[in-house]
């Protein structure tokens, strides 16, 4: 089965080729965009820029994930997050978006304001207090986005760690009333991981996968990416961003999310035509 949105919006098909998620965060602090969004009707101008690029599907997050962020309140998150979806939701009616949050009643409320998909930074941190969405997700049919993550970064033997929390996190979102079809899994590169451990997650993404679950990836201008390249600023990662897109649908990630989604766009297609070989055919 298709995954669907609450609201009735046409979710775009994985199956048929990769997708890809743009970014907004409507934060005064993010890494790489804290502060360039004051107001929704920029996050409404941005998401039109994003979806003219080729964006499939619209994240809107409220509160910085970057290490070292000072954490809202859910009523700063509501505050920031609500009017962006709505403006976002008005200006472009068919375009899918997704709340980037951990709480439920954030989650619910982004859910009533337009929002389509739930993506979820502690969805699959088995040692995280953090409220579980997942009666939001079972009650709105709502998709909802299961990422890795650990509030302590130690593992004892890392694959089988990685593996076991994210059939665990699955596990969880099922007993919950979650349809397995509404299920998305993250490998979540950068959080809960060292730089090496971020860098070996993907390299053989192919395991996670493999696990039967459509997989999002989102390595976009992270702090490993500036350690390898030896670049402090984010916004000159490019080069880091399309290795790690490319390499990323190879090893089956079914949705990439990424600031600029025109310079990772023609990048996608032609690693989606090498990935399909002589199967492929000209649109």
């Amino acid at each position: 089965m298709r995954w669907t949105s609450p609201h009735g919006t046409q979710l775009p098909d994985w199956r048929e080729r990769t997708l890809l998620m743009g970014i907004i965060n409507v934060t005064p602090d993010s890494f790489s965009d804290g502060g360039k969004i004051p107001d929704p009707e920029v996050a409404a101008d941005l998401a039109e820029k994003l979806s003219n690029d080729g964006a499939d599907v619209i994240d809107v997050g409220a509160e910085s994930t970057r290490p070292g962020a000072t954490p809202v309140e859910a009523s700063e998150e509501l505050r920031r997050l609500l009017p962006a979806i709505r403006a976002i939701r008005k200006r472009l009616p068919k375009i899918a978006i997704s709340a980037d949050t951990y709480r439920s009643e954030v989650a619910e409320a982004a859910i009533a304001a337009g929002a389509d998909i739930l993506n979820d930074v502690w969805g699959a941190a088995p040692d995280s207090a953090e409220t579980n969405l997942g009666t939001v997700a079972a009650r709105c049919r709502c998709p909802w986005i299961l990422m890795h993550n650990r509030t302590t970064p130690v593992y004892q033997d890392f694959w089988p760690d990685i593996l076991r929390d994210l059939r665990m996190a699955v596990n969880r979102a099922e007993e919950a009333g979650v349809a397995r079809h509404q299920l998305w899994i993250d490998p979540g590169f950068g959080f809960g991981k060292s730089h090496s451990e971020n860098l070996e997650v993907l390299s053989r993404l192919s395991r996670i996968s493999s696990l039967g679950l459509p997989v999002l990836l989102g390595t976009s201008r992270k702090s490993t990416l500036g350690k390898v390249l030896q670049q402090p600023d984010p916004l000159l990662r490019g080069a880091g961003d399309a290795a790690c897109a490319t390499w990323g649908i190879q090893q089956g990630a079914a949705m990439l999310r990424v600031h600029d989604v025109a310079a990772i766009r023609p990048l996608v297609k032609m690693a989606d035509a090498l990935r399909r070989g002589q199967s492929w055919i000209a649109e």
